[in-house]
């Protein structure tokens, strides 16, 4: 790790001559620089979100000794990696355990969506009334990440997709950058191709749309109108005005319509049949191929769902799975699952991208012992299963344990917070830098500490 001294040092060399800076703006400039830079192997960052809540119990931590009632129908089986077994249905991610690190011990104590959500992408408890899109939020891991890795020229700092997160028809927060400011906020941009699950989703989010055939001189034109616009109409809101807001945004569009590595990364078709179809024909796989052609292009992080359908009480086809729990997960999730995460590491490694990928799985919770009365598993915070792969992470290992029955952790807990810093150890990004908000309120960016996995 970089010294505080050497830091120091560094930071007053590229502060000679400037005199206009104040003692706040220096202390400020001084603190957001100290310890942000580590070494890493990691430059970009694929977050695979299991959108609902993934089982557990029928995928990386099957209870082969649990009663049957609570391992459930499905068999284990074993995988690359000796003593390590995954659900029966996850025989492709089976051969690749050689390159996960699972953790078998995450945990936490928010059973409902929104909040498991929000602390899984901020790392941070919800507190009082959270709400989507406010900047009193704690910003995603998506946004954090973004704000210490730059991205190539004309590209995004950070992208999510296929569209926002609904819980029955509510927005939920924390999959912007909150108090980090609308810079910071992941362009969402819906996956082009690919046939959806079951489930549609049926929000009208606002997000970049890449249509090949746009006319340049159409946006050219627009731009231009742009630039009639008289600033002086706009209000100043925290030294920005709405209008450079908008400028800003709207100039990124403009930059990726117009030919961009993020247009050409857009362009399934342009992939290679064979790649395509080993990511499979719907939009888990295509979400995932789209991840890998984005952060070749130069994108630092793209957070990906690899769910769909609005959380309608499990009747949608995603995670949440609180009716007909194995039918769905036997015939629909897990081979998708299976097949399209299989498929972004073997073509990660291929390319020779994956020592500098980290690809990260994360989720609302687990799942609970007891199968419900309509054969679903319900939200279980208690303990679930999350994974790591690529970037300097070391495969072919699981980090703690839950109990026989997967109700709780049985060794080397682990919280949110932990995975959090695991994830900027591994980005380069020391996990006790502390920035400011709009305010200038400084913030730890992450209270948990890395696991040993690196």
């Amino acid at each position: 790790m970089i010294s505080f001294q050497h830091n120091r040092r560094e930071f007053l060399k590229s502060s000679i001559g400037l005199a206009g800076l104040t003692l706040p703006t220096f202390l400020k400039a001084r603190a957001e620089s100290v310890g942000s830079r580590i070494p890493h192997k990691a430059k970009s960052c694929i977050i695979v979100y299991t959108w609902g809540g993934m089982s557990h119990y029928e995928s990386f931590d099957p209870k082969p000794e649990a009663p049957a009632d609570i391992r459930g129908p499905f068999g284990n089986i074993p995988t690359k990696t000796p003593g390590i077994r995954f659900c029966e249905y996850l025989p492709k991610l089976a051969h690749h355990s050689e390159q996960l690190a699972i953790v078998r011990s995450v945990h936490h104590k928010h059973g409902g969506h929104q909040q498991g959500m929000y602390i899984n992408l901020t790392g941070k408890d919800p507190v009082g009334g959270i709400k989507a899109k406010s900047r009193k939020n704690w910003p995603s891991i998506t946004s954090m990440i973004s704000r210490f890795h730059n991205p190539t020229v004309g590209t995004p700092a950070a992208i999510r997709m296929p569209y926002s997160m609904y819980d029955n028809g509510t927005m939920m927060a924390g999959e912007g950058a909150g108090w980090l400011g609308s810079k910071y906020d992941p362009i969402l941009l819906r996956t082009p191709a690919g046939k959806p699950y079951a489930g549609v989703n049926r929000y009208n989010d606002r997000e970049l749309k890449l249509e090949r055939n746009i006319e340049k001189r159409r946006v050219t034109d627009r731009l231009g109108l742009l630039d009639q616009l008289d600033n002086s109409l706009s209000h100043t809101i925290n030294g920005s005005t709405p209008y450079e807001r908008l400028d800003h945004y709207g100039q990124m569009a403009a930059d990726m319509l117009l030919g961009s590595p993020v247009r050409r990364a857009y362009e399934l078709e342009q992939e290679d049949p064979r790649i395509r179809e080993m990511y499979g024909d719907h939009i888990g796989g295509q979400t995932l191929l789209l991840s890998r052609r984005l952060v070749e292009a130069g994108v630092p992080v793209v957070q990906a769902l690899c769910s769909a359908s609005d959380l309608a009480g499990g009747s949608g086809d995603n995670w949440d799975t609180h009716r007909d729990h194995f039918p769905k997960m036997k015939n629909r999730l897990l081979p998708v699952f299976d097949k399209s995460v299989s498929a972004l590491l073997t073509d990660l490694e291929m390319r020779g991208m994956l020592e500098e990928t980290l690809v990260v799985f994360l989720t609302d919770f687990g799942r609970t012992p007891k199968v419900n009365n309509n054969g679903g598993r319900d939200h279980h915070p208690g303990v679930y299963s999350l994974a790591f792969a690529g970037g300097g992470i070391q495969g072919g290992l699981t980090y703690g344990s839950s109990d026989r029955k997967g109700v709780e952790p049985g060794s080397e807990a682990c919280s949110p917070a932990d995975i959090h810093a695991t994830v900027y150890n591994a980005m380069g990004i020391d996990h006790h830098t502390e920035l400011y908000d709009q305010q200038g309120r400084p913030f730890q960016i992450c209270d948990g500490e890395p696991l040993p996995i690196i």
